[in-house]
């Protein structure tokens, strides 16, 4: 099976639920779906909430999400040349277990074996559900990700000789703290997971834990690396596996050795030299993607990022992104009951007071934007205005968001002043 689509296609994400089995239910929610989108006058990007006129089908699904393959989120019109491609999973159970990939041995807190290098997650999993969807970047750079994650594979699926053509897929996010980076990476995989169950049964995450592979004991942390991906390669030996391996933070493991000095522990740079051994070793297997984040780009070692096939870099949100990332928060928290429905456009049309909360946002990474909202809140149940088991305006909670945003960027420029002063 292709991984790979033409431009006009329809990407058709059906979420079933977990007491049904897919293959029995797969002919007959199709052609449902099918009938339902070329009845539809505008498909909305997410039918997670179907109408009644589809309540017959509501008994299997958990949720429908519709993806035009040019990364074009609006509503559409079926036509006669839409061309759909549809993908039915399962999410995974969350499973109550610590971190997987334990170096093994007798676990004692003294002993390096007893270790947590790395955790472990079977892909699609129900805690990334809707994470890929609620990342805002700007446009086109999430569906820039997908196709080459989806171009690697099929390089891999076609067996090209990357003797002729290099192919370590190796993926580097670059960027700023709070840019979303590992996120964009766990929901990639969930996103790969999705689209490509035809040709692997199963996903696997393994997300390594870059700090635990420096031991106390002097020269151990390389054995460290070496036996972490040697865990890794058992679950890449089957080819009904696809692994995606996360390492987050890669500059801990892959420290520039030009910049170390003659003080720096020998031992740093063996870690480098065993977790660039290992990458050349297990790009031989066809199943793995290595997706590795970085906050210092420039303090990674010239080696490993030469062997990255691309690198990107993710910076702050523009103000398109900002108002986007507002927009989405403040829908959830109407769907949630905490404020009271009304139109946002009309809102701003108004008093533009998501305009300025938006403009006032620049220069802040989306781990902030987020976190605006509970500030606000708190500000809000503070005032006089507050009234207990009545439902926020959107006006008054826009105004609350925006007192909270001063206070913010208050702080932040005395964290500034205290710096300079400590310099």
């Amino acid at each position: 099976m292709s991984f790979l689509s033409n431009s006009g296609t329809v990407h058709v994400e059906v979420r079933v639920k977990n007491d049904f089995r897919i293959s029995e239910i797969r002919n007959g929610l199709e052609r449902a779906l099918l009938v339902y989108f070329q009845s539809a006058i505008n498909l909305p990007r997410n039918l997670a909430y179907l109408p009644d006129i589809f309540a017959d089908q509501r008994q299997y699904l958990e949720s429908v999400l519709l993806e035009r393959d040019n990364g074009n989120g609006e509503a559409w019109q079926d036509t006669e040349d839409t061309k759909y491609r549809f993908h039915f999973y399962i999410t995974q159970r969350v499973e109550p277990t610590g971190g997987l990939f334990p170096a093994g041995g007798s676990g004692d807190a003294d002993d390096i074996d007893s270790v947590v290098a790395a955790n472990h997650v079977l892909l699609p999993a129900v805690q990334f559900v809707g994470l890929w969807e609620n990342l805002i970047y700007e446009t086109g750079l999430k569906e820039k990700l997908l196709k080459f994650a989806l171009s690697a594979l099929t390089f891999s699926q076609h067996r090209v000789d990357m003797n002729v053509i290099a192919c370590n897929r190796l993926l580097l996010l670059h960027g700023p703290p709070g840019t979303g980076k590992t996120s964009l990476c766990k929901a990639l995989a969930q996103k790969l997971a999705i689209r490509t169950q035809g040709s692997y049964a199963y996903t696997h995450l393994v997300e390594i834990n870059s700090h635990s592979l420096f031991s106390k004991w002097f020269s151990e942390s390389g054995k460290l690396v070496a036996r972490l991906f040697s865990k890794i390669s058992e679950l890449v030996a089957d080819r009904n596996n696809l692994v995606c391996v996360l390492i987050d933070e890669v500059e801990s493991l892959a420290y520039a050795r030009s910049a170390m000095s003659s003080n720096e522990p020998r031992d740093a740079m063996r870690v480098v030299n065993a977790v660039l051994t290992q990458l050349d070793d297990i790009k031989a297997c066809p199943n793995v993607l290595i997706l590795a984040t970085s906050n210092l780009a420039q303090s990674i070692d010239l080696a490993f990022l030469d062997r990255a096939d691309m690198r990107l870099f993710i910076g702050y949100p523009g103000m398109p992104a900002i108002r986007a990332i507002y927009k989405g928060m403040l829908a959830e928290l109407m769907t949630a009951g905490v404020l009271q429905r009304e139109a946002l456009e009309a809102e701003d049309a108004e008093e533009g007071l998501l305009t300025q909360l938006a403009e006032r946002s620049i220069g802040l990474s989306g781990r902030t934007l987020r976190k605006l909202p509970l500030l606000a809140h708190a500000q809000y149940t503070s005032s006089d205005l507050f009234e207990l088991n009545q439902k926020i305006s959107l006006s008054d909670f826009l105004d609350a968001m925006l007192e909270a945003l001063e206070q913010h960027l208050t702080e932040q420029r005395l964290l500034k002043i205290e710096s300079l002063e400590e310099l």
